[in-house]
């Protein structure tokens, strides 16, 4: 047993452990503390990294390319992601969700509509932003995502001109909703895109960052949005997300090549530690690019056909909106996978911890909407988009500390069990998320209950708090599913995706009357509450989350659906 994970017993190297390189303690070495001419290794630092996956030996393999240029590519997804952010309320949930947050009584005058029909104006974008996750994910795995993130940057420029010109409530509704099919690629793929660039020991950091960038700009939203709606009125609101897309959408097309690669050879993180489960290597078929990777059983055509490695493609090259199919699978058959999936232990772990937070902001949202749009406050729309600051200053602390944690426990609980590398490792998280988020979560319902009493400064203080915890779960239920379930990462990238959002469609559609039915108090505490028990999931995740791995291993439930 490793650190409290328990031991599997009926495979011998279960999907998802792996060496990691240098790890083990000084005095007593692990084979991964040896440079094997047959592996490749990152030599950037002052010891040698095992990287998992192994690349391949083709140049255009994306964990091929320049550090320089992986990373140019994570911060453009980044900027269109935080664009994408800059949308229209509901709250600071996701991208296009908190535009209106502000301006949410302004708008309830303006269309003649209840403060429920305000509300789903967000609702239904997260609505949009759902379905739309069954066309665009099943696509991607058979074409890339290249052609997915082009087509959403494009009908975001669309549909936010669209919303800026609306003249009533159902013109508006559906422009929020096809912002949300424009949402949906990014947040679906973006993480998938991370996978498929780098390699384990580098993924912490970059998905912390894409992380923020998707949600951290949700609540820097309705701070500049409230100040823009009184300078410019709140359609120009939407006219600045089709500027800043349109200016954003050139480096989308020349700088964002596609991610997704198909390897003849699987060379994800099981194959690579395989490699010194025997004392015998000798005799193993090793990771295609690596110095060894034909058996010696091979025929001399098979040998020729090992080493053709193909030309390097051009820029032009690579501008293409599609290079190829990624997979063999039916579309319909992909489309269909997420769903057997939402009952598979890890992927409810994941909705749950990336999603129930995402979901308390919502009801967060309506709260700020009710009580300071609204009586007692009746703030103007600049000073309620303030009230967001907090949040936002939330979001950025649960970057950095996600950032300086999500790689270095890892790698410091994979030094302590003796170089082996598990994906429970980055359960950890959810430790600093238990703290905070719930904090946030009872912080703020106390203290909004009595809105005169404690002013506007502590409430929001723990808003902050609560998605300082949102993005610290969101970072930690990545993580786990790419580094434990690499094969479904998009696929279970599309189960949170269905998940949050249709949570807190629930929680837009119902916010209002649960909280004239009940007190702020009361309605908060059953979000704590429920969150502390989510949060505990996390320790028989942990404990068991490797025989969790194996068994699906063995029992692949989407064969057993015909989807495989």
């Amino acid at each position: 047993m490793g650190l409290g994970i328990l031991e599997d017993t009926k495979l011998e190297h279960v999907p998802g452990e792996c060496f990691w390189v240098n790890a083990g303690p000084e005095a007593t070495p692990t084979p991964a503390d040896e440079m094997d001419p047959r592996l490749k290794y990152d030599t950037r630092g002052p010891k040698p990294i095992l990287l998992i996956p192994q690349p391949s030996d083709d140049p255009n393999d994306p964990l091929n390319w320049p550090m320089w240029k992986r990373d140019l590519i994570t911060l453009v997804l980044c900027a269109i992601s935080v664009s994408v952010e800059f949308v229209v309320d509901g709250g600071v949930l996701f991208r296009l969700g908190p535009l209106l947050a502000a301006n949410t009584v302004w708008l309830k005058v303006q269309l003649r509509i209840s403060f429920t029909d305000t509300a789903l104006l967000t609702g239904w974008h997260l609505l949009g932003v759902g379905v739309a996750g069954f066309f665009f994910v099943p696509t991607s795995r058979v074409w890339g995502k290249r052609h997915a993130y082009i087509i959403a940057t494009l009908l975001l420029i669309g549909s936010s001109v669209w919303g800026g010109a609306a003249k009533g409530h159902k013109s508006l509704l559906w422009a929020r909703v096809f912002q949300g099919f424009a949402v949906a690629p990014f947040e679906a793929l973006v993480n998938a895109s991370i996978g498929d660039m780098y390699c384990v020991h580098d993924r912490g950091k970059r998905m912390a960052f894409t992380n923020f960038a998707l949600y951290g700009g949700a609540f820097l939203t309705p701070v500049i949005v409230g100040k823009l709606t009184i300078e410019q009125s709140w359609r120009w609101v939407f006219y600045w997300v089709a500027i800043a897309g349109a200016v954003i959408s050139p480096f989308v097309w020349f700088f964002v090549p596609e991610t997704a690669y198909r390897r003849e050879v699987n060379t994800d993180i099981d194959d690579t530690s395989a490699l010194f489960n025997s004392s015998d290597s000798s005799n193993k078929e090793f990771p295609e690019g690596s110095a060894r990777n034909v058996p010696a059983s091979s025929t001399d055509d098979e040998i020729t056909a090992a080493k053709s490695i193909p030309p390097k493609k051009t820029f032009l090259q690579s501008l293409a909106l599609f290079d190829g199919r990624k997979t063999d699978d039916s579309l319909w058959k992909l489309a269909l996978r997420p769903l057997p999936l939402l009952f598979q232990p890890a992927i409810i772990w994941g909705m749950l911890t990336q999603g129930a937070l995402i979901g308390w902001t919502v009801l967060i949202g309506v709260v700020i909407g009710a009580f300071y749009s609204g009586p007692p406050k009746f703030y103007a729309m600049d000073k309620v988009g303030y009230l967001y600051t907090g949040s936002f200053l939330g979001a950025l602390a649960g970057f950095i500390v996600s950032g300086v944690l999500a790689d270095s426990t890892a790698k410091l609980l994979a030094k302590w069990n003796n170089g082996v590398y598990e994906p429970e490792f980055r359960i950890i998280l959810v430790i600093p998320q238990l703290i905070f988020g719930v904090m946030g979560v009872f912080g703020f319902g106390y203290t909004a209950d009595d809105v005169e009493k404690w002013g506007d400064i502590i409430p929001p203080m723990f808003f902050g708090f609560e998605v300082m915890g949102m993005v610290l779960g969101a970072t930690s239920s990545a993580l786990y599913l790419v580094d434990a379930h690499r094969d479904i990462a998009i696929e279970s990238f599309t189960a949170l995706l269905l998940f949050k959002n249709f949570f807190s469609f629930a929680l837009t559609w119902y916010g209002f009357d649960w909280i004239n039915e009940t007190s702020v108090w009361k309605m908060m505490w059953a979000a704590g509450t429920a969150q502390i028990c989510i949060c505990l999931l996390s320790v028989p995740m942990y404990i068991f989350g490797k025989r969790n791995r194996s068994f699906f291993h063995r029992h692949n439930i989407l064969e057993m659906c015909g989807l495989d």
